[in-house]
């Protein structure tokens, strides 16, 4: 009887554990200041910032929570979110398809013209947005937002679906063209349904970015009752100072939903982000 042999993994290094310790450290420490500070006061915030607090008292939360604009703000958040990931990954994997697999005239500097979207961070062009969303009359509107930050995620994203898309086997759209498929159908029919990691991937970093942006919807919004939740934090800062437990607790409940959407597309976000659908 024949045995199967299991592939022993790589031994870790201590050099790699190391490191992945003060990545780890990065990440954890800030998040772990951020869930103690909303249970402090101030002036043991300022004393002891990285010491365990000395009542575990959760007024502060429940008083968030049950408050006027915690919910509608993180409503307005998931809207805005949810509108972002689905619009940029319909309108980036069309066009990663079309780059992908259809040739025509122009194809590398179209492709090469819209990965320049990536050299340019998003606050150069806030001003002239600004107007053009005025002119437009999107101003204090989730609409405005969403366009927006499609616009200045769609590079990235059709950068991924195209990398992803280039290694689906050729066969495949060949084999669809025999049975008289035209382009749409073979994007919806033959593709789309190949995509599930990589659009979880696009999904996940859309809204992630959404979610947790701040200068968009701070030049776009003017009403409370539109706001998101990095603005409904302003609540909480007065002119001459700012109540930071309260600031951190009402940070804490509001990055957890985010926190809560990554761990659950994580394994798919992997997949998409070191592999294709099929190899051969």
């Amino acid at each position: 009887m024949a045995t199967v042999s299991r592939k022993r993994r790589p031994a870790i290094s201590a050099f790699q554990w190391i490191t992945l310790l003060v990545v780890a450290a990065f990440v954890i420490v800030p998040f772990y200041t951020t869930a103690l500070g909303g249970f402090k006061e101030i002036g043991e915030l300022r004393v002891n910032p990285f010491g365990l607090p000395q009542s575990w008292d959760p007024a502060r939360f429940a008083e968030i929570i049950g408050g006027p604009r915690y919910v509608p703000s993180l409503l307005n958040s998931l809207l805005v979110a949810l509108g972002s990931v689905v619009l940029s990954t319909l309108l980036a994997s069309m066009t990663a398809f079309a780059f992908a697999h259809i040739k025509f005239f122009g194809s590398r500097f179209l492709m090469s013209y819209l990965m320049l979207g990536l050299l340019f961070p998003s606050a150069t062009a806030i001003l002239p947005l600004f107007i053009k969303m005025r002119d437009l009359g999107l101003l204090d509107s989730h609409l405005g937002i969403i366009i927006a930050q499609v616009a200045f995620s769609i590079s990235f994203s059709v950068l991924l679906f195209y990398n992803f898309f280039k290694e689906l086997p050729k066969e495949l759209i060949d084999a669809a063209r025999m049975d008289n498929c035209g382009y749409i159908r073979i994007y919806w029919y033959v593709t789309l349904p190949l995509c599930l990691p990589i659009i979880a991937t696009v999904g996940v970093f859309n809204f992630v970015g959404s979610w947790n942006s701040f200068l968009l919807p701070l030049i776009v919004l003017n009403s409370d009752a539109n706001y998101t939740w990095p603005l409904g934090i302003m609540q909480f800062q007065g002119q001459y100072g700012s109540d930071w437990p309260r600031i951190l607790a009402f940070l804490t409940l509001s990055i957890l939903p985010a926190i809560a959407f990554f761990l659950l597309a994580q394994r798919y976000v992997i997949s998409g982000l070191t592999g294709g659908a099929a190899k051969g």
